[in-house]
């Protein structure tokens, strides 16, 4: 036994779980990478100010959820807690917005950090697919990562997930609605934390999910009733073109997300097999993000997909993913001279593209066969003093228990061909 674990609230991904989440990350970066999204990877960890300007400093993320810590040249650093305004600040950084393309299309994949109270789909290590579409102000972007996500998803089989869809309107109108909102707010029985956060970002309020809140936020004014005719307009466009793509989603006028910088269109993906944690992705429309982390105004939209939310959910479905054998040859050698050859043999397969996998460590042939069933290969290629002798190896179907010899020098050919 180990002296040390994995740190409380994270994982490891370990053979052969990982080739599932392998499987998830491939199936919902594939429609991103055919719709003109270019890969991104960001520094696991930024300036702390990144994320207190661009994800809001009156959030739980920020305030009680970011790992932040002191460098000994006295920066002050970040684990990131989500991806968006990491991925902004390298296109700034990069003046990816002066290339005269615009939007600058990105996806990115990698691990996230936050101290939360660890659950079954709560990790404070997770894992996310993004993508963001960097500025542009378009209705059609904003239906378009909806749509791809929605792709994305049904690629893998999963059928019970729902697409949540909702306006914060934009600077015009939301300050009306802002001011509404903290009347009706400030005249309820809430503690103070949450009668602070009335002050400095009402809608987070709406996000709150404890029941003694919500029970009290019957008839609480709706954005939708405030948004200004651009924002309608927009935002009805948005719905029109998702509706024609043939994704289903359900309006939601509470739906307000976690982050402080989101505009307009606002969106969650939803997975009811999954309990209390049953959001498995969203994002939405941030437009006046990279003003507030010191760039020119850029219109923009985005999501992240939590991937070990999707696993859960396929699991919740009972949905198992067709992976493929991480083998498909495995050879047995009976001998050095057999190990020689054989090794050389492997070496070939793999180079043309053939999953090979050996018998290390000088097996006998009983444990070298059990290793070979092991490895899930569906040929076994097995040599022995006679075969060399006879320049052949036997070739062993692992299904039918069929087994042939065929020579040497043609079984990389007889492979290529029977696993095509």
């Amino acid at each position: 036994m180990s002296t040390f674990t994995a740190p409380k609230g994270t994982y490891d991904l370990i053979p052969p779980e990982s080739a599932k989440y392998l499987a998830v990350r491939e199936a919902i970066a594939a429609p991103l990478r055919n719709s003109g999204y270019g890969y991104i990877e960001t520094p696991g960890f930024e300036n702390a100010e990144l994320f207190a300007r661009g994800v809001g400093e009156s959030t739980d993320i920020v305030t009680k959820e970011m790992y932040a810590f002191e460098t000994k040249g006295g920066d002050r650093l970040a684990l990131r807690p989500e991806g968006t305004a990491s991925v902004l600040r390298a296109a700034l950084e990069a003046n990816l917005h002066k290339a005269g393309n615009l939007p600058v299309k990105l996806w990115y994949s990698g691990s996230y950090y936050r101290y939360e109270r660890p659950q079954k789909g709560r990790y404070r290590h997770f894992s996310q697919v993004g993508a963001e579409a960097i500025g542009a102000e378009d209705p059609a972007l904003d239906a378009e990562l909806i749509i791809l996500a929605d792709q994305a998803y049904r690629s893998l089989g999963l059928r019970q997930f729902r697409i949540l869809l909702n306006s914060l309107g934009d600077r015009e109108c939301r300050p009306v609605y802002r001011a509404a909102l903290q009347e009706f707010l400030r005249a309820l029985d809430l503690d103070e934390d949450t009668r602070r956060r009335i002050e400095i970002n009402p809608l987070r309020v709406l996000d709150d999910k404890r029941e003694s809140v919500q029970q009290q936020l019957a008839g609480v004014p709706l954005l939708r009733d405030y948004l200004c005719d651009a924002c309608k307009t927009y935002h009805e466009e948005v719905r029109e073109l998702i509706t024609a793509a043939g994704v289903a989603f359900e309006d939601d006028p509470k739906l307000v997300r976690g982050l402080d910088y989101y505009t307009r269109t606002t969106f969650e993906f939803v997975h009811d097999g999954l309990g209390s944690q049953s959001a498995v992705g969203g994002g939405g429309r941030y437009d006046g993000l990279s003003e507030m982390i010191g760039g020119p105004a850029l219109p923009s939209v985005g999501w992240a997909l939590g991937v070990d939310r999707t696993v859960l959910a396929l699991e919740a479905e009972d949905i198992a993913l067709d992976l493929p054998a991480p083998t498909s040859v495995f050879a047995v050698p009976l001998g050095d001279e057999a190990r020689r050859v054989l090794f050389g043999k492997v070496t070939e397969l793999r180079k043309v593209g053939v999953a090979a996998d050996f018998s290390y460590g000088a097996k006998g042939l009983k444990a070298a066969m059990k290793a070979a069933n092991r490895s899930g290969a569906r040929y076994a290629l097995v040599l022995g003093e006679r075969d060399l002798a006879e320049g052949v190896v036997q070739l062993k179907d692992m299904a039918s228990g069929e087994q042939q010899p065929v020579s040497v020098n043609e079984i990389v050919a007889e492979l290529e061909a029977r696993l095509g």
